[in-house]
């Protein structure tokens, strides 16, 4: 979809526990990518009250052009962390990420610590190849799987990976079959956030963050980790 459809939106300070006060932003539901196993099937984005701003945000009842939004994120103070897209993906046309975003984005967020997650295929288009631009150029985009292989071939691929599992796991940390170091969101095993933990913006490059399943939707994200995996 093009980018003059969609709309932007930037909470400069979120109320949201688990991120804590840092700007968070949502994108338009459009943005969603094709390949992601959760979009309507327990994505946590789609209940409470980040379901209503999303759904304004999607509407164009609230939030702004491109063009605004990275003004917006531009005008954080320099070296702010900024949590990109709580609610929804990278734009793209058909799974193909759009070079334009891309470009912009990296411009946009050149003075602050900006990080955000992608379900998009690294196998489409320029995928890989934007994803390592916006990388190698300080917007932390993490690779968002569902299996430990899935993980390990990001990371095989010079990217940061998250790591989806199920509500139930109990192990906080362990290594995937390439031997990259499996961690548990700090915030879902202690009392933090992700103002003071700042793992998924920066780590080692052979870290991967893993997240429980949760939410009202936790049991259908269930059901979808446990169907990737088999």
């Amino acid at each position: 979809m093009s980018l003059s459809k969609l709309r932007f939106h930037l909470t400069r300070v979120s109320s949201n526990a688990k991120t804590g006060p840092i700007p968070v932003t949502t994108s338009s539901r459009a943005t969603c990518s094709p390949s992601c196993p959760f979009f309507e099937n327990g994505c946590y984005a789609e209940s409470g009250p980040l379901a209503i701003h999303w759904g304004k945000v999607t509407r164009a009842e609230r939030g702004v052009s491109f063009r605004d939004h990275c003004a917006d994120l531009a005008s954080l103070p320099r070296q702010q962390l900024t949590r990109v897209n709580q609610a929804g993906d990278l734009p793209h046309t058909a799974g193909r990420i759009s070079r334009a975003f891309i470009k912009g984005m990296v411009k946009a967020c050149r003075s602050i610590r900006a990080y955000t997650y992608t379900h998009h295929s690294l196998n489409l288009g320029e995928n890989l190849a934007l994803l390592r631009y916006a990388n190698r150029n300080g917007l932390t985009v993490n690779v968002s799987t569902e299996t430990e292989k899935a993980a390990d071939s990001a990371i095989a691929a010079g990217l940061p990976a998250v790591l989806a599992v199920t509500a139930d796991e109990s192990r906080n940390a362990w290594r995937t079959p390439a031997g990259n170091l499996v961690m548990v969101c700090p915030a879902q095993r202690r009392d933090t956030d992700c103002a003071s933990c700042e793992l998924c913006q920066k780590r080692g490059k052979r870290v991967v963050i893993a997240f429980k399943a949760h939410g009202t939707g936790k049991r259908k994200a269930n059901a979808a980790i446990t169907g990737a995996a088999s």
